[in-house]
């Protein structure tokens, strides 16, 4: 199972969501899959950049701009007032909040936001007409200073994939860093590396294989390894993993069981995993049985069992009962 302390991990999120009443028009935007249930794992800390660069609540919106739709110098401006622009201060605001979260492992953005959306902002013309989508001013900085923390819209958690997405990589992430507390050695980030095989493999084979590639000499410069490691591994989890790519690592896992499980509970084992590849049954479901197993004949499956695929996030959050 992933290495969990007992304190609470800390995550960015934007203000709005934990019921702030930050908005332009005085109101919030509660999230209450945030507020109620991760907030139970995670250490919310947050921020609404319009109001901590001094625009009040209530206040005049604020919109994205450019003079023409290939124009990159986009300007967050006032609604009716073209001539209040923040755009420089939502990105020293970025810069400032950069600077003070080493010690975040994610961060959830309010979507359309201006400055915090992350997808789908509107962009605007100067004569008002809406011209494509962009970023947040605010999210694409912090983003930009930010490249490998796990990042997310709260309106996308609605997602079940997005959602245990953004799950394991921020446990993920926590985990990485609570390694980085001590020495990193040869032998510590092999051992690290075995644990993540399986997660790897259900996200990206091509990852699979480079990781693999990039410790099989470790003789020198440890560091910088793992630095590249690290970015690497965050690469891999980046990308969603398909139900081909789960049942392809099931299938792995079930190879550790094949001299150990009677003809029937392998049959068992196979058939689920199938009615999971045609989407007939959850991942929940085979995967709740290859754990029973494994733990089962739990002294000849040590390296199966510590796999973090098995557990990447609390097993009460059901994030894989929907997947």
């Amino acid at each position: 199972m992933i290495n969990l302390s007992n304190e609470k991990i800390p995550v960015g999120i934007s203000a709005c969501l934990m019921g702030d009443s930050v908005r332009f028009n005085g109101g919030h935007k509660r999230s209450r899959f945030c507020t109620d249930i991760l907030s139970e794992y995670f250490d919310f800390r947050s921020t609404c950049p319009e109001v901590a660069i001094g625009m009040g609540t209530p206040r005049e919106p604020i919109r994205l701009v450019s003079e023409h739709p290939n124009d990159d110098n986009i300007r967050a401006v006032g609604v009716d007032t073209p001539e209040l622009d923040v755009t420089d201060k939502l990105k020293d605001h970025a810069v400032t909040v950069s600077a003070n979260s080493s010690e975040l492992c994610g961060f959830i953005f309010m979507q359309k936001s201006p400055s915090c959306g992350v997808f789908g902002v509107k962009r605007y013309l100067p004569n008002g007409h809406p011209e494509g989508t962009v970023s947040g001013i605010f999210a694409k900085e912090f983003a930009r200073r930010n490249p490998l923390l796990p990042i997310e819209e709260a309106g996308r958690l609605n997602d079940a994939a997005l959602r245990e997405n953004f799950l394991v990589r921020v446990f993920t992430y926590r985990d990485w860093q609570l390694f980085r507390q001590q020495e990193v050695t040869a032998a510590r980030l092999i051992d690290f590396h075995s644990k993540y095989k399986y997660l790897v493999m259900a996200h990206s084979l091509v990852h699979y294989k480079e990781l693999g590639r990039l410790l099989a000499n470790l003789s020198h410069d440890v560091e910088s390894i793992a630095d590249t490691y690290f970015e690497k591994l965050m690469a891999a989890l980046a990308k969603p993993a398909s139900r081909r790519m789960h049942t392809n690592t099931l299938m792995h896992l079930q190879g550790y069981l094949k001299d150990l499980i009677s003809a029937d509970d392998k049959r068992e084992m196979a058939q689920l995993i199938l009615q999971y590849r045609e989407g007939i049954v959850p991942l929940v479901v085979p995967l709740t049985l290859l754990k029973h197993h494994l733990n089962h004949f739990e002294d000849a499956n040590a390296y199966a069992r510590q796999q973090v695929y098995l557990n990447p996030h609390p097993y009460k959050l059901g994030l894989r009962n929907h997947l």
